[in-house]
């Protein structure tokens, strides 16, 4: 008897001493030949790390011996952690890395890793579409919508045609804000990076080429949705639908929600008026229509620059729109926030001097005036640094869009003050860079809901920042960001869903596709993580599954690839279509470099 309890203890010692107890943190995606490249080494258990191997994969040979190692002590649900710095490896190949007795995932080193990624995402873009969409080849919620606050009581309930756009997450709410916002950051990616993009799909999103790049397809799409939303001037609506959309899951083609007797299957549709809504007991903090008007600008004007190429009377159009919508915003100052339903939740955006000056920079841009210039300027003055960069929280989207693109218009063709533009961008990445020198991941942000387009938002600001001025003292930073989004993180995983498709991705995202089709949300960026303390005290929230990231879980921070959980796991659409522009940035910098061997 004595012996097999001995037996039995010593294999439990054995399957306990077995476990992993470190990991080593890559990038599943890899690196560009000359990029920075870091590796993040975590352990649940104290340890030392002075240097690390690097292995060729194809041959197991060692390729060399490192001793650049960085230690940061604890973090989250770790005793230790180590920044493994391998920049100096340059030579295309597949490897992996030795550090402490820790083997990492094999990644590669190649000019051509990031190609197709931008394209790969317009596949979620594709799949939110509303009216018809072409991922389920069938219509949806094409009754929208009936005129809820329209300040004439005659036009109040009834019928104008906003059917359109994209569905702005899981569910099937959409929203100006959001959907103007990724309209523009389309825009922008083709504008900065058009050879990064692919045409193999027409304006329906349907297979086949009709000679113009699927992300121009994609930005048009929303470009006619907003028009629809701007159909007079002064006449501009802020979003379809509200909270009663919470109703189960079903498929967009299949939704049955009604929200009057009288309607149908017609969805609200939400009048601008500058002043509090809420359809019943809760109400928004509105305080003016800036906000939203700027953000009609801005999508109007750059949509006319990208699109004078490929449609030049649409393009036309869209410059007096974009003048009108300037001038509203100007005339009533203030933000327009998002509707509550039954419940208190709404998008709590706070500041609209971002929207404005982003919409006079790109008149600016596009009319070639001086004024716009300075009154782009005088904006700017009043929000030099995005309010997020460097806080510990914020409210839900209250600081919206999380980038301001229009600091990149100034700091780029504003000639006069291009220095102040520049320091106003380098203010908010030393924010950033500052909250998050303690932690081995480097990351500053704050682990609010949304914190991956936060992280989008400053990967964006970091990247212009350093073409504009060639600075560098930033780029472990912006790598590191970067690398966070396809698995240096603490669960090792992709925050886009199935990118890489071999990898650890999402696979389990909050969605109905995924749960009723069940169908591949391929693309789409989740929601990211959140601190403990913001989980631990939601409502009605449950994962289905063994969570497979335990214990990498914390107090700190948390992640779940579960379809139970909302808050950290759900795609949005528009932080989706931010990440585009970066994505097709880095296809650009590895095209740059293949070219110049």
């Amino acid at each position: 008897m004595n012996r097999i309890l001995l037996l039995f203890f010593v294999f439990l010692s054995w399957t306990a001493y077995s476990q992993p107890k470190a990991w080593i943190r890559i990038s599943q995606l890899g690196y560009l030949e000359s990029s920075v490249k870091v590796a993040v080494l975590v352990s649940k258990v104290p340890l030392s790390c002075t240097e690390f191997e690097i292995y060729d994969a194809r041959t197991q040979q060692r390729t060399g011996r490192l001793r650049t190692v960085k230690g940061y002590g604890s973090y989250g649900a770790f005793a230790a952690s180590y920044r493994l710095n391998f920049s100096t490896i340059q030579k295309p190949g597949r490897y992996y890395l030795k550090a402490a007795g820790v083997q990492s995932p094999e990644f590669r080193i190649d000019n051509a890793v990031y190609d197709g990624t931008a394209d790969f995402t317009l596949q979620y873009m594709r799949q939110q579409r509303s009216n018809y969409n072409p991922f389920l080849k069938d219509t949806c919620h094409r009754s929208d919508g009936f005129i809820v606050y329209h300040p004439d009581p005659k036009k109040d309930s009834t019928h104008l045609n906003v059917s359109g756009g994209w569905h702005d997450a899981s569910d099937y709410l959409q929203y100006l804000p959001t959907s103007a916002n990724a309209t523009f950051q389309l825009l922008f990616a083709y504008y900065k990076n058009p050879k990064s993009f692919g045409d193999t799909h027409d304006a329906w999103g349907n297979p086949g080429a009709n000679g113009i790049p699927d992300v121009v397809d994609e930005a048009k799409w929303g470009l006619d949705w907003l028009l629809k939303m701007n159909p007079a001037p002064g006449e501009y609506y802020n979003q379809i639908a509200d909270d009663r959309d919470h109703q189960g899951f079903r498929l967009p083609n299949h939704d049955s929600v009604r929200y009057a007797s009288n309607q149908g299957l017609s969805r609200p549709v939400y009048f601008i008026t500058g002043k509090p809504q809420g359809a019943f007991k809760y109400k928004n903090r509105t305080q003016g229509v800036a906000s939203s008007a700027g953000k009609f600008a801005s999508a109007f004007a750059l949509g006319s620059i990208v699109l004078q190429k490929f449609d030049p009377l649409y393009a036309q159009q869209l410059i007096g729109k974009a003048r009108q919508a300037y001038a509203f915003g100007k005339q009533f100052p203030g933000t327009t926030q998002t509707a509550p339903g039954r419940a208190p939740y709404f998008y709590e955006e706070d500041n609209y001097v971002d929207d404005m000056e982003l919409a006079a920079a790109t008149l600016a841009q596009l009319e070639k005036a001086e004024t716009y210039h300075q009154e782009a300027f005088n904006f700017a003055k009043s929000e030099p640094v995005t309010p997020w960069m460097g806080a510990d929280t914020a409210r839900h989207y209250q600081w919206y869009p999380f980038v301001n693109l229009g600091h990149y218009f100034g700091a780029k063709y504003n000639g006069a003050e291009q220095g102040t533009y520049r320091k106003y961008m380098k203010e908010g990445i030393e924010k950033v860079y500052q909250r998050g020198q303690k932690n081995a991941f480097l990351n500053g942000v704050p682990f609010i809901w949304c914190s991956n387009n936060l992280t989008v938002g400053i990967l964006t600001q970091l990247r212009l920042y350093r073409e504009l001025t060639k600075d560098s003292q930033y780029d472990e930073l912006e790598a590191a960001l970067r690398d966070w989004l396809f698995g240096c993180n603490p669960w090792g995983t992709s925050m886009i869903c199935d990118l890489p498709e071999s990898g650890t991705a999402p696979k389990d995202p909050h969605s109905s596709f995924t749960q009723l089709g069940p169908y591949k949300i391929s693309g789409g960026l989740v929601d990211g993580p959140i601190y403990g303390s913001i989980w631990n005290k939601l409502i009605g929230i449950k994962l289905n599954e063994a969570d497979e990231f335990a214990e990498f879980q914390s107090a700190t921070v948390v992640y779940h690839d579960d379809f139970g959980d909302y808050s950290t796991n759900e795609p949005t659409m528009d932080g989706t279509a931010s990440l585009s522009y970066y994505l097709s940035a880095l296809q650009a910098e590895g095209a740059l470099k293949k070219k110049s061997r």
